[in-house]
């Protein structure tokens, strides 16, 4: 290998963890899901890593198709924008839609009281919820197999955008193989540091005290997620 190789090796190394670090949207809305849904630590990590290679992959497409046809990069970045911003919104609609969805399930399990007197007893009461009881194991159902598709489609849209530019192209002058060892590295240790900082972020989210807000567990994760959306639409992070 090249000594230009070796740089742009290890500038993937690089780039890709921090990318993944600096930008919240790569873990937060894993680490609320597995929360509010109670994901399994297999769940989660199966999840985190189909979306990781989504995000990886739309990009890497676009990239081979650059470098194969001759496209000048701006035309590129162009697309790339363009992505990140249908990507941003996509993840604000989320989290809205979750954030309204929670709150509708959260008031319907408000928990109540019934008051019952029998003959020669005492009047008494027992509180229940109709939520626990019955209901809306449907609606349960139903999120809980759209989520990890959304999730998914929102990452496919979401670029790497330091990937195409700064690696792939550079990569692509020194020889083919060269862009698919910098490509491979990049994408390796993005997913890498997907899966190790929502695994470490789950671990401390499950042992806080956190019973109390159970109940709106689907609310924070949705105004989480919708708020993770605004910062990268409107604060470029």
């Amino acid at each position: 290998m090249t000594t230009e190789l070796n740089a742009l090796i290890v500038t993937a190394a690089s780039i890709g963890f921090f990318h993944t670090i600096l930008g919240p949207d790569h873990y937060l809305p894993f680490v609320m899901m597995s929360w509010s849904r109670k994901w399994s630590t297999a769940k989660t990590s199966l999840i985190t890593f189909l979306c990781g290679l989504g995000h990886i992959g739309s990009s890497v497409v676009l990239g081979l198709i650059g470098v194969s046809l001759g496209l000048a990069v701006k035309r590129l970045e162009v697309v790339e924008s363009t992505r990140g911003n249908v990507a941003a919104w996509l993840l604000i609609a989320f989290g809205l839609v979750y954030f309204v969805w929670g709150l509708r399930r959260a008031y319907r399990s408000q928990p109540h009281s019934h008051s019952h007197s029998h003959t020669g007893e005492v009047a008494h009461a027992h509180v229940h919820s109709h939520h626990i009881e019955h209901s809306h194991v449907h609606d349960d159902k139903t999120t809980a197999g759209i989520a990890p598709w959304a999730l998914f489609l929102i990452f496919v849209f979401g670029p790497c955008e330091p990937l195409i530019p700064i690696l792939m192209y550079p990569a692509a002058k020194n020889s083919f193989l060269g862009l698919i060892v910098v490509t491979s590295v990049f994408g390796i240790v993005t997913v890498a540091t997907m899966l190790g900082v929502v695994l470490l972020a789950r671990v401390g989210v499950n042992f806080t005290r956190l019973a109390r807000l159970q109940r709106y567990s689907h609310v924070i994760a949705g105004a989480t997620i919708c708020l993770c959306g605004l910062a990268i639409q409107f604060l470029g992070l």
